[in-house]
């Protein structure tokens, strides 16, 4: 399958989706947002696919909405970014759904959407050089793609507040120091360092890790004990699968598992 805007590269059963409008940053425009709801579908179905690699071609990773995109639909703007947003927010829900970590590699001036995408993703690995910034009250927009519900619980809901309402540009360095990120890495290395992640996820427990994130992604939502009682449930199904089997045996024969993912 190919897409209009996105690269697709499976190998090593690790997914690397490149986000493919270099000459406009990244913008999401209807095009795009269809082919990522389409391309984590397929991430999601695919057993194969056992980590997901998202970066972005050329000077940026994602600047965010396309607002000349949004220009042209003035007499039906309302109803379009409702369907822009539809397919954006059908591939965040896979994204935190699907068994699959998701790896971001983060460079150039994230701005917007781009800046949700990266909340949305497992773990984000960013260049040195690369900045953040929500934008969108800067051009009197509230913020979608997730970013409300996943800032307050990254970085806090006063800082999410902060970033919302001032539109402040953080540098790497203080996106890691604020939570935003997991890694500052040399920019000429970012992709080699999130490829390498990639395979090393890719290479694990795939079950167990989509538990993880079920049980995370839910947890600010229960009490203690219905979370416990979820725990309790999770790690018990667990115990049926084969890649369980393996982690013990491995343990006990002092060698590196083998997991396959099942």
């Amino acid at each position: 399958m190919t897409y209009k805007t996105l690269l697709f590269e499976e190998k090593d059963q690790v997914a690397h989706i490149t986000l493919n409008r270099p000459k406009a940053g990244n913008a999401m425009d209807d095009n795009l947002v269809s082919d990522l709801s389409q391309v984590m579908l397929r991430c999601d179905e695919d057993a194969n696919i056992r980590a997901v690699l998202l970066s972005g071609a050329g000077k940026t990773f994602c600047v965010g909405g396309d607002l000349k995109n949004f220009a042209k639909h003035l007499d039906n703007l309302p109803t379009h970014i409702k369907d822009m947003i539809t397919h954006l927010h059908a591939a965040i829900s896979r994204m935190a759904r699907m068994q699959a970590p998701i790896i971001a590699a983060a460079h150039g001036n994230i701005a917007g959407a781009g800046m949700s995408l990266l909340a949305a993703a497992d773990i984000t690995l960013a260049a040195e050089s690369s900045t953040f910034t929500m934008a969108y009250t800067a051009v009197g927009l509230s913020p979608d793609g997730s970013a409300t519900y996943f800032l307050p619980r990254l970085i806090g809901q006063k800082r999410a507040l902060e970033l919302a309402l001032t539109n402040r540009r953080l540098s790497a360095q203080q996106a890691l120091e604020w939570g935003l990120i997991n890694q500052v890495v040399p920019d000429d290395e970012l992709l080699d360092q999130a490829r390498n992640l990639a395979e090393k996820l890719a290479a694990g427990p795939t079950k167990a890790f989509g538990a993880a994130k079920k049980l995370l992604r839910q947890s600010l939502n229960h009490t203690l004990e219905t979370q416990m009682e979820y725990e309790a449930r999770m790690i018990a199904d667990m115990t049926r699968t084969t890649d369980f089997t393996e982690g013990v045996s491995a343990f006990l024969e002092k060698r590196p598992p083998n997991y396959k993912g099942t």
